[in-house]
């Protein structure tokens, strides 16, 4: 959950790696690393591979994995899904998202555990920043069509997010 939510991300991509003008190809995600009260600590990563179906048109497949802990609980998730993006004025995009994830809880307290799934559809855009010569920051806003409010394991629907890209 603090994965999406997080405001903190680096490249998946190593500094200095080559990437062909020609390539297809792109690669990227973000990690994130969260702290809160009762000693909350989550530790996230969401890595892409995308392919450029027109200069404008992106299509591929993410996955995110979230660690959490706190005094009262421990989680992890894992999520996968395909996504589509729409880039536009080179320096903004909508896209797509959707994610199926599976969730391991253990209350701490109680010593009660769960496993559950849950599907998410993220609709949004957001702006890119060039940091290099073929790769970008992508700084955005989804929202996620399919959250119920007294069901979902995500506090909320929408989500912020920040992560890199290279190959476009």
């Amino acid at each position: 959950m603090m994965l999406i939510i997080s405001g903190s991300a680096f490249s998946q991509v190593s500094v200095g790696t080559p990437v062909q003008e020609n390539s297809k190809w792109t690669f990227g995600g973000g990690i994130g690393l969260g702290f809160g009260s009762n000693s909350a600590f989550n530790l996230s990563a969401s890595p892409r591979v995308g392919y450029r179906l027109t200069d404008d048109l992106e299509a591929g497949v993410v996955g995110s994995v979230s660690w959490q802990t706190s005094n009262s609980y421990k989680s992890t998730m894992f999520g996968v899904g395909p996504f589509v993006n729409y880039y536009f004025a080179r320096s903004f995009y909508v896209g797509a998202n959707y994610q199926h994830y599976f969730v391991d809880y253990k209350d701490k307290y109680y010593d009660y555990k769960y496993n559950t799934e849950e599907n998410a559809l993220y609709l949004g855009g957001g702006y890119m920043q060039r940091i290099g010569n073929n790769s970008f920051m992508q700084i955005g806003l989804m929202y996620n069509v399919l959250w119920k409010q007294n069901s979902s394991v995500f506090s909320s629907g929408l989500i912020p997010n920040i992560g890199f890209v290279v190959g476009l």
